[in-house]
């Protein structure tokens, strides 16, 4: 049987981000791919004009709309916005344990706020322990965790707060690498880094692929090198030419066809 992966996320009307990239991630990466959206937004390649939260009730609904009938090998959580949200998916979560990568998105990459202020506690108390593995990048570990560290000590305080995993991802650090804790050994994962100005939904198709490859039974770790590798693919050949910001990543290849 094909492996099934899900992702709980907000949709980006904008193709670059969000569900769109995580779909995209999920092909790519060779999984059948379904979502349960949270929140619709208004975005492009520049900024988010708007965002309209889908009640919990119908995310649950998606939820076991999918499980009762095709299945979950695997699943993610994206931007999730709000406590209410949160808290849903987390009683869903608690009910159907699986393998799941928590990408706590915080803020786009134009800057909007895409978790409220009151959430934050929720994400980390209530889906941090029931991760596999928490993929933040720099600045989102810093405001989960409260402090200023390294990505090893970041790594390190992220499993303290309860994920069985860390992976701080480092595309906003000095060093090419993900720096990864299991609560027994630290490991940094080097990746390729391009200057290319098409960075939107990298961490979603980073994150994607890494719940993808753990629904295709791969051990977390090398999940993990297979989603830096995927990332930094679909950066360098991001469609810099589609919109006037900040172009989509590429995980399938769009350009050379």
């Amino acid at each position: 049987m094909v492996p099934r992966c899900i992702t709980i996320a907000g949709s980006d009307s904008g193709g670059g981000a969000g569900i769109q990239a995580d779909l995209k991630a999920f092909a790519a990466a060779g999984v059948h791919g379904m979502s349960a959206i949270v929140a619709l937004t208004a975005q492009n390649t520049r900024e988010v004009m708007s965002v309209y939260e889908l009640p919990p009730w119908l995310v649950r609904a998606q939820l076991d709309a999918v499980a009762g009938d095709i299945g979950l090998d695997a699943a993610k959580t994206g931007m999730l916005f709000s406590r209410a949200t949160i808290e849903a998916v987390a009683d869903w979560l608690e009910e159907h344990p699986l393998p799941l990568v928590v990408d706590p998105v915080m803020v786009a990459s134009s800057g909007a706020q895409l978790l409220q202020d009151d959430a934050v506690g929720s994400l980390v108390h209530r889906l941090l322990p029931l991760a596999t593995v928490v993929t933040p990048n720099l600045l989102e570990a810093r405001a989960l965790t409260a402090s200023e560290g390294s990505p090893h000590q970041l790594a390190e305080a992220l499993v303290g707060l309860g994920a069985r995993a860390a992976l701080v991802t480092g595309g906003h650090g000095e060093k090419a690498a993900d720096h990864f804790y299991d609560g027994k050994e630290h490991l940094e994962i080097p990746f390729e880094r391009s200057d290319v100005a098409a960075t939107h939904g990298a961490g979603c198709t980073h994150s994607a692929t890494l719940a993808a490859l753990l629904a295709r039974g791969l051990a977390l770790v090398d999940a993990a090198r297979g989603a830096a590798a995927a990332a930094s693919g679909a950066v360098a050949q991001g469609l810099v030419e589609i919109g006037s910001g900040d172009g989509p990543v590429d995980v399938l290849g769009l350009a050379g066809r």
